[in-house]
């Protein structure tokens, strides 16, 4: 079991990608704590620890909480606000901001030092397809993702030393409840597979294997990378 006794912290694995990742994580024998502002019914089913936590104001009481060595951490509370620019409000800007840069920095910044004393660490954080393919009505979200990946490249440099490694998946769109108002009708969901080259959208086991890859020891020679699990989106072209 490749994880077994590594301490996994997954902000935002109470529902979709994160709860799925947190799933697997347990099967391979990892101590997975779940961190978000609420429990759901499906992640308090796999008895796994919960922590009350609202990313951007990561307090003392959390750290408590805290193991004393973190082996990885898994950042994937995310949003989808599909607007014209020109509706788009700053307020709109702020909110994709702080939830996808700001809170991965605040909570980055509390558990660093848990995650230097692992002599092997990694951190997986979550971008988008629509960071590399420019896609109308992406705009805010684009913004924010396309800074995640900035956060990666640079703390994969500054983190090296010490053996903490960064990486990021660009997912296109995954069938969670996050995305439900973009497949909610038979029409939706096939439009939507037959935008990808693989033709289908993806599926939270589809990320969840790609962060346990980024998690583990086979992935022990990559950081700084932006791993894209988009069914062939911003690669590949159809003719």
């Amino acid at each position: 079991m490749p994880f077994k006794d590594k301490n996994i912290l997954i902000v935002g694995g109470t529902s979709g990608i994160g709860l799925q990742t947190a799933r697997q994580l347990q099967e391979k024998g990892a101590n997975v704590l779940t961190a978000s502002r609420k429990q759901s019914a499906e992640a308090e089913a796999l008895n796994l620890q919960h922590l009350p936590l609202d990313a951007l104001q990561v307090d003392a009481a959390f750290m408590e909480e805290m193991p004393d060595v973190l082996h990885g951490l898994v950042y994937c509370p995310g949003s989808i606000k599909l607007k014209p620019f020109e509706r788009l409000q700053v307020e709109d800007f702020r909110h994709d901001l702080e939830l996808n840069v700001l809170g991965a920095v605040q909570v980055l910044q509390a558990v660093l030092p848990l995650l230097k004393k692992a002599g092997g660490a990694s951190v997986v954080l979550f971008s988008t397809v629509a960071a590399q393919l420019g896609m109308p009505y992406h705009t805010s979200v684009a913004t924010a993702k396309a800074a995640v990946q900035g956060l990666t490249v640079s703390l994969a440099a500054e983190y090296a030393a010490a053996s903490v490694r960064f990486n990021a998946i660009a997912p296109s769109l995954t069938d969670t409840a996050l995305a439900q108002p973009l497949l909610s009708t038979p029409e939706k969901a096939a439009a939507a597979a037959r935008r990808h080259p693989l033709g289908r959208v993806g599926q939270p086991q589809d990320m969840a294997a790609a962060a346990l890859f980024l998690l583990s020891d086979d992935s022990g020679w990559m950081t700084g990378q932006v791993l894209h699990v988009d069914g062939g989106m911003s690669t590949v072209k159809l003719l």
